[in-house]
Parts: C-alpha cells; sequence; structure tokens
C-alpha cells in the first residue's frame, strides 16, 4: 500500500511540474493547468491511477488542510476589526442569498433538508487563495472594490469554523447519537475554541522567544509540522474536523516575532501541496456525472454562477459600493471555493451527504475554478474601470488618496524597500510597492499599502503598478543587471519620473545613468538608514 501511495504522489507531483512548465510558457494561470493535467491522468483519461481514488482523496485532503492553515497563519484580527461592518454584513448576506436558494433548489429535487443545508452552504464559499493571489497580483489589495471581496472572504473563513462544527450535529437520529452525545460534542466544541486563545498567549510568551534564541530554522519547521499534527489529532479525537484544527494551528501561530519566519519556511510545502490538491481534485473528475445529464449539470452550472455573482453584487451594494464595481466584485466572486470540498468530504466520511452529491459538487467546483483566472481578471476590469471613472483609481477607494499626492513606486521589498516604503507613506506619498515575492508584500499590505506581485521587467507587471502616474521611482533589486532592465522598462513608461537606483557595483552606474536614472546610489554596504539619509539630503522625500 505505501508503494502504490508513493507511486500515485510521484505520478502527481510529476503531472504538476509539466503542467506548471507548460503553463508558464503559455502564459495562461497554472491552476487551469494542474486541474486539466488531473484530469488528464485520473480516471477520464489515461487512468493512471488504476482507479484508486480513495488515496487520492486522502492526498488532496493533506493539500487542502495546509492551505487552511495558512489562511489562519495569515488571518489578521487587525483587519477583521477594521472591516468589521463590510464583514459581518457583506459576508452574511452573500452566504445567505447563496445557501438558501441552493438548498431550496436541492430539497424540491428530494433531498433532505439537512443534507440540502450542509450543499448550500459549501456551495457559497469562494475560494480565498486565489482571489487574494489575483488581487495582490493586480494591486487590487487596497482598493475599495479588493478590500469588499476580502472582507466577504474573510467572513466565509470565519464561517468555515461552525459549519464544520455543524457536521456532526447534521447527521441526524441515524447516526446513533443520542442528547448526551450531543451535549459532550457541544461542550468539547466549547472548549476547544476556547482554550484557542489562550494557547496563542503561550506560544507568544515563551515558545517563540524559546524558538527565536535556537535561531535553527530546522527546529521552527520540524515544531510548526509537529503542532499542526497534533491540533488535527485532537480535533479528530473530540469529534470534530481535521480541518479545524489546522485553522486552530495557523490562528495560534499568528501575531508573534516568528510568524513572518514561519510563513516563509512553510510556503514551499504550502505551494507544493497546493499543487497536489488541485492535481488530486482534477484526477477525482468524473466525467460520467455529466454524461449522465449534460443539460440538467449545464443549467445547474450556468445557475451556481449566476446565483453566486448576483448575491457577492448585492452584498457588495449594500456596503456601500457602487453597481458597477459591485458587479466586479460578484463576478469575481462567482467560483466555489477549494475549502468546500473539505466541507463535502467531511459531509461524506459522516454519512451526511452522498457520494454522487460529492460527485456533482467536485464537477461544478473545478469548473468554476478553471474558469476563476478570467472571472477575475474581468471582474477587476470592471472595478478599476469605475474606480477610473470616480477618480479612485489611483489609490484608496476610500478618499485617503487624491490626484494632488506625489505617486511613489518602490520595486524590491527587502529589509530596505520595506523601510523606504514606510517611510514615504509617512512623508505623505502615496506609495505602491512591487516585488516577485508576495511574502515579502505581505507586510505591507496588512498597513495598506497598494501591493503589486510581478516581474518588474514585465510592461503588463508595471503597467498594473502605474508606473505611469509615478513621480518618484526607488530601485532596491538586488542584482545590477535585473536594475539595468528595469530602469529600460520604466522609461518606456514614464520618461519625466525621478528614479532612484541603488546598485552593488559602481561599473553598473554609467550604465544606469545613460538608460535614464536620476540617482545612483553603489555604496555596497549602505544600510536603510544611510539610503533614507541620502535621499533626504537630495531633496527627494
Amino acid at each position: 500500500m505505501s508503494q502504490i501511495l508513493v507511486a500515485d504522489l510521484l505520478i502527481i507531483l510529476v503531472s504538476g511540474f509539466m503542467a506548471g512548465v507548460l503553463c508558464r510558457f503559455l502564459k495562461i494561470p497554472m491552476l487551469v493547468g494542474y486541474i486539466a493535467v488531473g484530469a488528464l491522468v485520473g480516471g477520464g483519461g489515461l487512468d493512471l491511477m488504476g482507479g484508486r481514488h480513495h488515496e487520492i482523496e486522502y492526498l488532496a485532503e493533506a493539500g487542502a488542510l495546509l492551505l487552511l492553515f495558512s489562511i489562519g497563519l495569515e488571518f489578521s484580527l487587525k483587519e477583521l476589526t477594521s472591516l468589521k461592518r463590510h464583514i459581518v454584513l457583506g459576508g452574511a448576506v452573500q452566504m445567505l442569498l447563496v445557501a438558501l436558494p441552493t438548498a431550496l433548489v436541492a430539497a424540491a429535487f428530494g433531498l433532505e433538508w439537512r443534507p440540502a443545508v450542509f450543499l448550500g452552504l459549501a456551495v457559497a464559499l469562494s475560494s480565498t487563495v486565489l482571489v487574494f493571489k489575483s488581487l495582490a497580483e493586480y494591486g487590487q489589495t487596497t482598493s475599495q472594490g479588493g478590500r469588499r471581496m476580502l472582507s466577504i472572504l474573510l467572513f466565509q473563513d470565519i464561517a468555515i469554523v461552525p459549519i464544520l462544527l455543524l457536521v456532526p450535529l447534521l447527521t441526524g437520529s441515524e447516526s446513533g447519537r443520542g442528547i448526551s452525545d450531543y451535549f459532550l460534542l457541544a461542550l468539547s466544541s466549547i472548549f476547544f475554541v476556547a482554550v484557542i486563545p489562550l494557547l496563542r498567549k503561550i506560544l507568544q510568551v515563551w515558545v517563540a522567544p524559546f524558538l527565536s534564541e535556537r535561531r535553527s530554522p530546522e527546529l521552527i519547521v520540524l515544531f510548526v509540522l509537529s503542532l499542526l499534527g497534533v491540533m488535527m489529532e485532537l480535533t479528530h479525537l473530540v469529534g470534530l474536523s481535521p480541518a479545524l484544527g489546522a485553522f486552530a494551528c495557523g490562528l495560534m501561530l499568528n501575531g508573534n516575532r516568528l510568524t513572518a519566519q514561519i510563513d516563509a519556511l512553510v510556503l514551499p510545502f504550502r505551494e507544493t501541496f497546493a499543487a497536489i490538491f488541485f492535481v488530486g481534485l482534477g484526477i477525482l473528475f468524473n466525467p460520467k456525472i455529466i454524461m449522465m445529464a449534460p443539460l440538467f449539470a449545464a443549467c445547474a452550472f450556468a445557475g451556481v454562477l449566476l446565483l453566486k455573482s448576483l448575491a457577492a453584487c448585492v452584498a457588495a451594494r449594500l456596503t456601500g459600493v457602487p453597481w458597477r464595481p459591485a458587479l466586479g466584485i460578484g463576478v469575481g466572486l462567482a467560483q466555489i471555493g477549494e475549502f468546500a470540498f473539505i466541507l463535502a468530504f467531511s459531509g461524506v466520511q459522516a454519512g451526511l451527504i452522498m457520494t454522487t452529491h460529492y460527485d456533482f459538487l467536485l464537477v461544478f467546483a473545478l469548473g468554476s475554478l478553471v474558469l476563476t483566472p478570467f472571472l477575475l481578471q474581468a471582474g477587476q476590469r470592471l472595478m478599476a474601470t469605475a474606480e477610473d471613472q470616480g477618480g479612485q483609481g489611483e489609490g484608496v477607494s476610500d478618499g485617503l488618496v487624491t490626484d494632488e499626492i506625489d505617486k511613489a513606486l518602490v520595486i524590491g521589498i527587502g529589509h530596505i524597500g520595506r523601510m523606504i516604503s514606510l517611510h514615504l507613506e509617512t512623508r505623505g506619498f502615496y506609495v505602491c510597492a512591487l516585488d516577485m515575492s508576495p511574502v515579502n508584500l505581505h507586510p505591507l499590505s496588512l498597513q495598506g499599502i497598494k501591493t503589486v506581485t510581478g516581474d518588474a521587467c514585465d510592461p503588463e507587471t508595471l503597467a498594473r503598478a502605474r508606473v505611469g502616474d509615478a513621480q518618484l521611482v526607488v530601485l532596491c533589486v538586488p542584482d545590477d543587471a535585473m536594475a539595468v532592465e528595469i530602469v529600460k522598462s520604466l522609461r518606456t513608461f514614464n520618461a519625466d519620473c525621478t528614479v532612484i537606483v541603488r546598485c552593488r557595483y559602481r561599473l553598473t552606474a554609467e550604465q544606469l545613468q545613460s538608460l535614464g536614472a536620476s540617482i545612483i546610489i553603489t555604496e555596497e554596504t549602505l544600510t536603510a538608514t544611510e539610503l533614507l539619509s541620502v535621499l533626504s539630503e537630495k531633496d527627494m522625500i
């Protein structure tokens, strides 16, 4: 059995790698490639797994659990407080307007009320991972539409916890549970939720400083994986879903001095398991479900997309968003999210829904996830067009940034780039931070600074960063050759802005100056504080 599992995992990893390379070459979203190659090697195609779907389900669930852990790790209590009105109102309305009609339609087709409600709640969830990545890449995390989308998604992330707690309670009398069993389950759930803040405080006060003093990334990785396993096992022992334990583990590790380091160390595991998750879902794709009732499947799929778009649009409109960007938000949240699979898998294991219901949900969700990158692009165009027409496209939508405020672009968000971004922000600039790593950008996005993920040599990335509107561009990239290419691209978009380049070698200075760099700082050992001092002396900031 172990050899078969290793072989299946190897097939998934190799298939995911080949699909990722092809998607990069064709410049299409990698998600589409993951799902497509999974369907190709699965039972609907080459059937390389030999029908061993049970093991694949567990591999896919493992990937989803790590994704849920990462959501807990990045869960911002500060963001939750600042957006509390939009989270509660927008999120609750969106889920209600999706879950209730879906449950009513399912009940009309003969489904009992408990599984109908459960399926309605699962369909209401959208993809936090994909939407957040797309917003970061397009620099929309601090825009009005982006913040509203994230508030709805944040409510859904919070709602996963009580929904998972409801799974045992929705199983009904046929599960053999008595009143005392439900009472004990409720007590264990309350105790588990109550103990999380205490464990989080213990980690902040004692464990994080202890691990920090050891200065060992290996110990941090081992501790995180051990804690993740222990929390999932504890939730399983008390009768709750392991997914709840994964989310709780991320929440416990959030907000201490090691959080950023943990995120950076776990990121490779998370991305690998994300590939395993989506390729595994593609393998589980069952085309026979569609062939059984193609017209019904097509109508139901279109109905789900339309329902979710309208629900999110109405929810966004109720939070004060104009109709056009609200429609863009609705289109961007039309997909069925990856965590719907966790709920559905928990429902199958608990006997709440049948395998047929799970297969239908899988087919609809996979179809919506394949369309997600294109839906998000359409939604973001609607939001950007509306903001431009409203005079808010240049900055944060709530009137904090106007055309009179100077705009700065900082490229390369390491330690120095982060300090410069914050310094420019305090000096009154509207700052956009650009980097290839979302991990580097995440702390700035939490502080309300616009961030764009991508290659600064790529014209599309610079266009998303609105380099043409910038009065000041600061380059803090570690490679001189990259700095040269970036300056070339910058000057094709903006010939008048001031470009400050921090390069490593003096030999590169003449080349950068000939390309249009305004100020070149070549000191190899320059610190962030010294660079800020140099810029201030030159009356640049």
